[in-house]
């Protein structure tokens, strides 16, 4: 049987030309799937935000005016008021996803029904791989493929394997797939590019140039993704039925979670994760995100709208944009297309195993959403787009921002010996700042106590209530490390520093604390300072507190959530736990070859270094 397999089919090419991004935008098409209601959804939303900012800065405004601004009062003005309606922002569009989760106008995460007797069209899946674990990849390879011929979907559905990988790790590559082809139910096939020209974008794009036309849809995946042959058929289903959709983003889970690090994540995702998706589907209708991976896309519209141009300039703001997706859904919905999120059950990711590899792929993320920056004039945009870009690039730039309004504190605490910032400014201030930071891990935890089945699930009221409590201090301790690390890199990024292309580590691996405490040295610096502030004013510093003892704990925090006995230790004795995947994984493998074992190929942890 193996001497039959094809590693391609027939080539059915479509051009894909590159789009222009400045002057008279192309024709765009009628979209037929707009929400009701969706401006004044987003007016509400930006009403709400706008109150709530307005409200805080006003009132911080006139304690400050009671006495004349001074330069200290004026920049932290100027930084709190830009910070406080970001988060203020985030807690609106939760609420609004909270209320519809909880009055069950939205069931949430369900699952999607999957008529394969409704398909017509033929769609390609597009598993992207770089240097990855070769067995682990095809194992979910074989699962996906075994999935999709269970739901019915196999006389429609084609499974790619796209690999960009060096030419030894090729070649392990293509003995794998010939077993796995030579006993899938369904199409496998697998290419293997020379020159891995543009990345996952250039990945994709030679594909839609050598074989599109003969895919009405295309569902795109990363290499750790894993999704259900009912959601994939399901969705493929859907596309049939709206033609004018031209992108369909699932909200994936997190799966094969083992690390301490990579539990915590998984439970987050999936008691918080919910809340916020709602409120993010609530009002972004028709003009939804494309994350990169678990989502389908119609293949004509993309070809005729997503070519990407170059950047001009030299990386990191410059040259191939990084964060491809998000442009891409703004191009589709820019020719008129549809582009919707649907949250059903199905559709699964993995999330890196320590702290400091979520640290290095963060930092590929960072440069591609500040590039971002450079495309909110491109002609054409729907403004929903354009607020999507923007807020994918702030996400990076309230890390400077809080780190900046700190020191203006610490510094104005010093001129004047007391009464700092915080100790000037009114307790309702400080306390709604609390309250809209943690107020979607309540509305999360109350919508995890609110079903039955849901509280089975995670774990049950005891289960749920002590995973939070051990959740909630380790995000407090978490966030001054991600805001110093992320700090860095742009510093990094700004003197012209690229983050670079390395594959991105999966395995599970402790991490001693000498490993990281010299790439730690700032973070603990500044822990030092946030702590002599109790000197100067023991007000301030007590507010700083939770940033102190957070900088200070940071090699510990990054070595022990990154052992994988800690993660198996607190799912045994019931923190952490989230609702089963819904699709057999495939047996975890260990890497192929020492060399490619996570950090192999780096001479050091390098956290949130240029």
């Amino acid at each position: 049987m193996t001497s039959s397999l094809r590693e391609l089919p027939e080539e059915a090419p479509l051009e894909m030309p590159v789009q222009r991004l400045h002057g008279n935008p192309p024709g765009s098409i009628e979209v037929e799937t707009r929400p009701h209601g969706l401006v004044v959804k987003r007016l509400l939303l930006i009403a709400l935000t706008g109150v709530i900012g307005l409200a805080a800065s006003s009132e911080l405004r006139f304690t400050f005016s009671r006495d004349g601004l001074d330069p200290f009062e004026i920049v932290l003005l100027l930084f709190f008021v830009p910070l406080f309606c970001w988060i203020a922002f985030g807690f609106v569009s939760s609420a609004f996803g909270f209320l519809k989760l909880i009055s069950g106008e939205h069931p949430g995460f369900t699952a999607i029904p999957s008529p394969a007797s409704s398909l017509r069209h033929r769609t390609a899946v597009l598993m992207p791989v770089y240097n990855e674990s070769v067995e682990a990849t095809f194992g979910r390879v074989r699962a996906m493929a075994q999935s999709i011929h269970e739901a019915g979907g196999g006389k429609w559905i084609d499974f790619f394997v796209l690999s960009d990988s060096n030419e030894l790790h090729g070649k392990r590559e293509l003995a794998v797939w010939r077993e796995v082809a030579a006993e899938a139910q369904i199409k496998v096939y697998y290419r293997r590019r020379e020159k891995n020209i543009a990345r996952k974008p250039g990945n994709i794009a030679e594909w839609v140039q050598r074989f599109g036309a003969a895919y009405e849809n295309m569902l795109i995946l990363d290499a750790d993704s894993l999704m259900s042959g009912d959601a994939i058929v399901g969705m493929a289903a859907i596309m049939e039925e709206r033609p004018s959709i031209g992108l369909l983003q699932t909200v994936p889970m997190i799966i094969n979670a083992r690390t301490l690090f990579q539990r915590w994540m998984q439970f987050a995702s999936e008691a918080y994760g919910p809340i916020s998706s709602a409120g993010l589907l609530w009002w972004s209708g028709s003009e939804a995100n494309f994350w990169g991976h678990n989502a389908i896309v119609r293949t004509r519209a993309f070809a005729e709208s997503c070519g990407l141009p170059e950047l001009p300039g030299k990386p990191p703001f410059g040259g191939h944009i990084l964060s491809h997706d998000m442009v891409e859904s703004a191009l589709l919905r820019r020719r008129g297309w549809a582009v919707h999120m649907v949250m059903i059950g199905g559709s699964y990711e993995e999330f890196p195993p320590t702290v400091v590899d979520h640290a290095i792929r963060d930092r590929r993320w960072m440069q591609g959403n500040l590039q971002h920056l450079r495309l909110l004039d491109a002609s054409g945009l729907n403004w929903a787009s354009r607020l999507h870009l923007l807020i994918g690039a702030s996400a990076y730039l309230t890390s400077p921002g809080w780190f900046l309004l700190i020191l203006t504190a610490i510094a104005q605490a010093a001129s004047r010996g007391t009464d700092g910032f915080v100790g000037a400014a009114p307790p309702s201030v400080l306390w709604l700042t609390v309250l809209l930071l943690f107020g979607p891990k309540l509305m999360g935890t109350i919508w995890m106590l609110s079903d039955a089945g849901r509280r089975k699930a995670f774990g049950g009221v005891g289960g749920i209530l002590k995973s939070v409590a051990l959740e909630v201090p380790l995000a407090i301790l978490m966030a001054p490390v991600t805001m110093v690390t992320q700090t860095k890199a742009v510093l990094g990024l700004l003197l012209g520093i690229p983050s670079g292309w390395t594959t991105q580590a999966r395995e599970a691996r402790r991490i001693p604390v000498r490993e990281v405490i010299l790439d730690l040295r700032e973070h603990i610096g500044l822990g030092l300072l946030f702590a002599a502030t109790a000197l100067i004013d023991p007000v301030t510093a007590l507010w700083l507190s939770p940033l102190t003892l957070g900088l200070l704990a940071s090699p510990w925090l990054v070595s022990l959530t990154s052992s994988e006995r800690l993660g198996t230790q607190a799912l045994d004795r019931g923190y952490f736990r989230v609702p089963e995947c819904e699709i057999a994984l495939p047996e975890e493998q260990a890497p192929d070859d020492p060399a490619d074992a996570p950090g192999a190929d780096r001479p050091g942890i390098g956290l949130g270094h240029p």
